[in-house]
Formats: C-alpha cells, structure tokens, sequence
C-alpha cells in the first residue's frame, strides 16, 4: 500500500508543477500561478527587508532581485518535478529500476538522482527501466524535461525583451521631459507656441508603448519584480508622467486653441491604458480596497494647486495659451485625484518614495 502512495504523491507532485509550469509560461495571465508567484512575492519581501540595511546602497541590492527570482523559477520547478519523479521510481529501486552495474541502492537520495536523471536524456542515466511501464515512464519523464527546459529558457527570453520594452518606454519619457520628470516640461515640447500638430505623433507613440507595457505585464508578472536604481525606469514614475501629461492638456490649455488635443484618441488611449495598469497592478500585487479621490487630503489638494499654477508659468513661457488659475485648478485636482492615490500606493510597493517620482524628486535613491 506504502509504495502505491508514493508513486500517487509523486504523481501529483510532478502535476502539480507541470500545472505551474503552464500558468506561468504559457497560460500567461496575471495572478493565476500556483506557486511561481507566491515564491516571487516571497524573495521579493526578503530583498526589501535585507535592502533597508544597506543604507544608500539598497537601491543596488533591490535591483538584483529580478533576476535572482527568474533563477529561482528554473531551480524549483527542475527540483520540484525532480521530486515527483523520485518519488514515483524510489517504489521500484531494485526491482522496475536498476542500476547499470553492480546493486541497486534503495535510498531515497538514489530515486531522486534516477528521477532527475531520466528527466534529461533516455540512456544517460546510471538507473536503467526494467519493465514496459517505467521504460514508458522514463520516455515521458524526458520529454517532459526537454519540453520544460525549452519553454523556461524561452519565457526567460521573453521576460527581458519585455523588460527592454519598458525600460525604452521609461527612458524615453525621461528624455521627452528633458529629464525633468515635470509633464509640464513634455507639453511644452510637444506643442511649442502653442503648435500640437507635429508632437501629437509623439502622443500616439506613448499610448502605444504604454499599452504594450500594460500587456506585457499581463504576460510576465515577474517585470513587477524588477527594480532599476533609476525612478523614471519604474512603471510607478512612467504612469505618473503619463497621468499628469494628460491631466495638464486637459486643464492647462485654453480649450479655443488646442481642444481638439484634449479629445484626441491619443491623449484618451494615455489615459485609459495608465489607468488600467497602474490599477491591475495595485490589485493584484497590494492586499486592500482601493483608494478613492475622497481620500485625497487638505494638504494634497493644496500642494496639486502649487503645482497647477506652476506648470502653467511653465505653458505660458512657452507661449501655450493656458486656462484662468481656478477654472483650470479645479479640472486638474478632480483630474488628479482619480490616479495620485493609486501611484502613492503601487510606488512603495517598489521601494520607491511618491516623491522620487515628482518634478525635481529626489534623485539619490
């Protein structure tokens, strides 16, 4: 009875990493792995807490983290369909299972090492099948192996090219506000004296990016996990340029000189798309109800009216005609009220201060 229950146990192992496996590569939907995800939040926790006594340095630590965690997805899945297969073969060391030379050892450690062996090569191995059934088994247990094997080695490699994507999105955000980090800055630029025709292409290719970003986090969760000592490569610092861009186009501008650009697709596909990611990640990565403009403070709403009035010096010198103060104020709290509050949360999430990511933040992190 014993033995029929350890190859049923190595059974489910084997299929419950194999199910791991799937959601992970090739389900590829945030939020529905078994254990991959759970092991990231886990290595990810571990690294904030060892980070915080490195000092000025922890920004170098946290940034190791990432890859440390996509190192950990191929040794836990190799060990845990190790296991599974050691499991099934331990029952027939000696008997369905023997050695090449010599006696068969029947210990535990000897099943794993024939386990792991057979998800390799058929013939490598020192442990040769001796029946029909695990000479079946030994053929799956390798096409298993060199299936999974191909498959993480290609998630991995997808995994960065999606990372790259982000990363050109961050960077040219950064260069696009003459890295600044200030939206007032990117407006400015888009749409000198007051001129939106030739920066809307720009617009266009944001929405693109960030929707593609949006994507690949869906994709790959495991991007949430990589950190850059850098806050305008984090998807915190891209969505908060993204949001207050659109946030001044529409309160900062008079509506008689560029209201085609406030109703512009791009300008409405920025939005949605930053919205929608910003929100994703906060609900699938942070416990808790949401945050909603009724929780914005006193002292917030005056700091944004600090921040209105100077962005539109900003339009003005740029000879962007700009709304009246309080009539454009108004638009731009209500505006911004809807996405600060999930930026302040997801932010910290990264071991990044809300004011690393604001016009002229700090920096040194």
């Amino acid at each position: 009875m014993l033995p029929v229950l350890e190859r049923a146990a190595g059974a489910l192992v084997m299929a419950l990493f194999l199910a791991d496996v799937f959601l992970t590569v090739l389900y590829a939907r945030i939020g529905t792995g078994l254990f991959a995800d759970r092991a990231a939040h886990l290595i990810w926790a571990i690294f904030r807490r060892a980070a915080d006594a490195f000092g000025r340095k922890r920004g170098a630590v946290l940034s190791f983290c990432g890859p440390v965690i996509l190192i950990v997805y191929v040794l836990f899945w190799a060990l845990g369909l190790t296991l599974g297969a050691g499991l099934i073969i331990h029952p027939a060391l000696g008997t369905a299972v023997l050695a090449s030379s010599g006696e068969t050892p029947t210990d535990f450690i000897t099943a794993l090492y024939a386990g792991g062996s057979s998800m390799a090569i058929v013939g490598a191995s020192d442990f040769k099948p001796a029946m029909d059934g695990y000479r079946v088994l030994y053929l799956m247990n390798s096409l298993v192996g060199m299936s999974v094997t191909s498959l993480v080695l290609t998630y991995v490699m997808q995994v960065y090219t999606a990372l790259r994507q982000r990363n050109a999105l961050g960077l040219k955000l950064h260069l696009l506000t003459g890295e600044t980090s200030d939206a007032a800055e990117l407006i400015k630029r888009l749409g000198p004296g007051g001129q939106f025709s030739s920066g809307y292409t720009h617009l266009a290719d944001i929405a693109g990016s960030m929707a593609e970003m949006k994507e690949a986090h869906h994709f790959y969760p495991v991007l949430f996990y990589f950190r850059f000592r850098q806050p305008f490569y984090s998807v915190s610092a891209q969505a908060f340029i993204a949001l207050d861009t659109v946030s001044l186009i529409r309160s900062g501008i008079a509506g008689h000189q560029a209201a085609w650009l406030k109703e512009a697709a791009a300008v409405d596909a920025i939005w949605r798309v930053a919205m929608l990611l910003v929100v994703t990640l906060e609900t699938t990565f942070l416990r808790g109800e949401l945050p909603t403009p009724a929780d914005v403070s006193g002292a917030e709403s005056e700091a944004w009216r600090t921040r209105f009035a100077e962005a539109v010096r900003q339009l003005f010198s740029a000879g962007i005609e700009a709304m009246p103060n309080e009539a454009g104020a108004e638009i731009y709290l209500a505006q911004r009220a809807r996405w600060q509050p999930h930026i302040a949360r997801l932010a910290p999430s990264m071991a990044y201060h809300i004011d690393e990511l604001k016009p002229g933040g700090d920096k040194r992190r």
